[in-house]
């Protein structure tokens, strides 16, 4: 028989080294370790009905929070919608929407383009390096204001642009295929209104604090 010491349990050491705290290493050692894991699965496996209980109790739910289940969706669309264009273009989401949002408006500056799809300056500026160097979008300075520039598609910025966008419209259908017609226009509807009541919330945070506000 040999023995494990707690303070060099990576060397088989003899009793006389270890002292009476060693433990004795026989091949039920093993065994008396998945023991322990199985009792600490059984009692979690106790404790959950408990845990249920508590959380059925509680006065804020995670999961039914509005604004967490918007962040959630808008999570989920996303990671699907990005293998539409990023395994074809290899872009991702920022590089997708300042490519989007220059097609549908022509020109546009980067602060306008941060304002439109409320993406961070700083995000929208490497989404638009990235794009130059892809030589799918081109800049122009503004000679009104020598600190910003005129951004637009080039010409394969406007043919990937037209390419993507019936597959981009098509995942879009199928993602509300599963809505009635009714319900479907009601959903739309008051997408509209939480979006504009959402932008009022920001401005009345703002206005308080001086500050914007994070993910919830």
């Amino acid at each position: 028989m040999v023995f494990l010491c707690s303070a060099h349990r990576s060397h088989v050491l003899t009793h006389a080294q270890c002292g009476p705290a060693a433990v004795a290493w026989t091949p039920k050692f093993v065994h008396v370790r998945a023991m322990t894991g199985q009792n600490a699965m059984r009692s979690d496996i106790r404790h959950k009905p408990i845990a249920a209980a508590v959380g059925e109790q509680a006065p804020l739910k995670l999961e039914q929070f509005l604004p967490y289940q918007l962040n959630v969706v808008a999570t989920l669309v996303s990671q699907a919608l990005s293998r539409v264009y990023a395994r074809r273009y290899r872009i991702g989401i920022p590089e997708w929407r300042v490519l989007v949002t220059l097609g549908q408006f022509g020109v546009m500056t980067g602060k306008a383009i941060g304002a439109h799809t409320h993406m961070h300056k700083t995000k929208v500026s490497r989404a638009v390096a990235f794009l130059e160097r892809r030589k799918l979008i081109a800049r122009r300075i503004n000679r009104a204001d020598m600190r910003e520039s005129f951004l637009s598609l080039t010409a394969a910025g406007r043919a990937t642009y037209e390419e993507l966008a019936p597959d981009a419209l098509d995942f879009a259908r199928r993602l509300t295929d599963i809505l009635t017609p009714n319900d479907r226009e009601a959903f739309h509807r008051a997408l509209q209104q939480i979006t504009a009541r959402s932008a009022e919330l920001v401005a009345e945070a703002i206005k308080q604090d001086g500050a914007g506000m994070g993910e919830m």
